[in-house]
């Protein structure tokens, strides 16, 4: 009896699904995709030698039939990474892929001329990533947990650190970054529009209406474009009971002497006042809407990043 060959796997072409490196909307198009009845792995970069675009962390979402989003790198390898996610569905088993220093694959040369190692996991559990998506939704922070000699992910609920821990790599996640944004005029207006093209959920508040405890969270920025240091007041004292990762308010040094002045009356100690980033943002005397919201936006980007 004559022996059969195996056949190759099929060969697909690999095509972006949408541009993102947003995590969450990575998991949910990974989630998304195996309820529609494809399958799909979760590509996670776990190791850098050298430079690298992208942090410990950064992930793709590739489905069976070649559709992806999600980055590992600048863009220059995401393709050929998915390609090879596609050969690791077909075969039903998780693997490690190492692309520049380091790697078999001549052909593919990372820009920033260092390496990077990828693990693909085939996703057989839908229900851990919709838990984590749910808890996420709600501001709840998560953590997957990917054992390679298992082949599985573990949900835990709660703040982590991305990185190794032993024999598992642990995927931490953050709700989606939220901006209480209070204020009049049309710095407010702008302010609004940057932060929502730049991801942000944009909570604006009514004239006189004070944010519930539940929506300044960790995950949250408070900014107060006011002209008036009495109008503020109830809103920063609600802010500064919070555990917001940014808290900064409109106006020159000597207006923020004014705030502070009534800040220390009202019992805040010298602690407390150096939360309030003031004068708000990070270009000095921004005297137009659209760089005062450029300002505002970047500074609260940055706080975030020395946060995480």
């Amino acid at each position: 009896m004559a022996a059969r060959i195996a056949p190759e796997p099929e060969t697909l072409e690999p095509r972006t699904a949408f541009l993102s490196d947003d995590a969450i909307e990575i998991l949910a198009f990974a989630a998304q995709s195996m309820a529609e009845g494809h399958a799909a792995a979760l590509v996670t970069l776990v190791e850098i030698r050298g430079g690298a675009a992208r942090a410990i962390g950064a992930q793709m979402a590739v489905r069976a039939d070649g559709l992806y989003c999600g980055f590992v790198s600048g863009g220059c390898t995401e393709a050929a990474v998915a390609a090879e996610a596609v050969i690791a569905l077909q075969k039903g088993l998780d693997r490690n892929l190492r692309l520049g220093e380091g790697s078999p694959f001549f052909d593919i040369v990372l820009p920033c001329g260092g390496g990077i190692t990828l693990a693909i996991h085939v996703l057989r559990d839908t229900a851990v990533l919709h838990r984590a998506l749910t808890a996420l939704q709600h501001r709840t922070p998560v953590c997957l947990r990917y054992h390679p000699g298992a082949q599985a992910l573990a949900l835990e609920v709660g703040e982590g650190k991305t990185g190794w821990d032993e024999d598992a790599f642990v995927r931490a996640y953050r709700p989606k970054e939220r901006l209480v944004l209070g204020g009049t005029g049309m710095e407010t207006s702008a302010v609004a529009q940057v932060a929502s093209a730049s991801g942000y959920e944009v909570l604006l508040l009514e004239r006189g209406q004070v944010p519930a405890d539940d929506q300044l969270d960790r995950d949250t920025a408070v900014a107060l474009l006011f002209h008036d240091v009495d109008r503020e007041l109830q809103l920063l004292e609600r802010a500064l009971a919070s555990r917001a990762f940014y808290i900064g308010a409109l106006g020159s040094r000597r207006t923020h002497g004014t705030r502070c002045a009534a800040l220390l009356q009202r019992g805040y100690s010298d602690v407390d006042l150096a939360r309030i980033k003031a004068p708000i943002g990070i270009f000095d005397k921004a005297r137009d809407a659209r760089t005062l919201a450029l300002s505002i936006v970047a500074d609260i980007a940055q706080a975030r990043l020395r946060d995480c």
